[in-house]
């Protein structure tokens, strides 16, 4: 999986995948700058999922789910991409289809992302050796926003009958980051 981002001057190649391991031990995967550097305020990765409100059910796709992200509000983001987590986000997916138009991108649950922004899940948390260089920014999308281009989205609510614009957060980077650095957040700091 890899996200090549540009400016004007800058370019810069994000990447996760299970053949690069973390550089924490016991961390797992990890999510890597791989060629360029990253400037401090570019949007470097989104959390992708299934995105619930604070009064609806996810009891059976959080038992043994690290990948549950909590919102400021309560709104929980399901970032699980195998078992009932997976096949809940693709029914929703299904169900909001409008016409030949997908409300969210699912390739995010396959080994071919279309959006290669969506590996925000597999973030590490930081530690003392390897301080945050991203943060969480939550990010509502307006009712105005495209509908053709809703099928880059890597998120999708879980009830089709609420008037909440969709969840979506992004990773933000703290400072410059150069090629070979893997991204680390602090899991309690959120920007609003």
């Amino acid at each position: 999986m890899g996200l090549i981002m540009g400016s004007s001057s800058e370019q810069f190649k994000v990447t996760s995948s299970g053949r690069k391991p973390s550089t924490l031990h016991f961390a797992g995967t990890g999510v890597f700058v791989t060629r360029g550097f990253v400037p401090k305020g570019a949007t470097v990765a989104m959390y992708p999922g299934t995105v619930y409100q604070a009064y609806e059910p996810i009891l059976l796709q959080s038992i043994g789910n690290p990948f549950v992200f909590r919102c400021i509000d309560g709104v929980l983001i399901d970032g699980n991409d195998k078992g009932i987590s997976k096949m809940v986000f693709k029914s929703c997916s299904g169900r909001d289809r409008l016409g030949p138009f997908m409300m969210s991108d699912t390739s995010w649950l396959t080994a071919s992302p279309q959006n290669p922004l969506a590996v925000g899940q597999y973030v590490n948390n930081c530690s003392n050796e390897w301080p945050a260089n991203v943060c969480y920014q939550e990010y509502d999308v307006p009712d105005k926003f495209p509908i053709e281009l809703r099928q880059y989205l890597p998120n999708i609510n879980y009830s089709l009958d609420i008037q909440r614009p969709l969840r979506c957060v992004v990773l933000v980077s703290l400072r410059d980051i150069k090629a070979g650095e893997e991204l680390f957040s602090n899991y309690f700091t959120i920007v609003r």
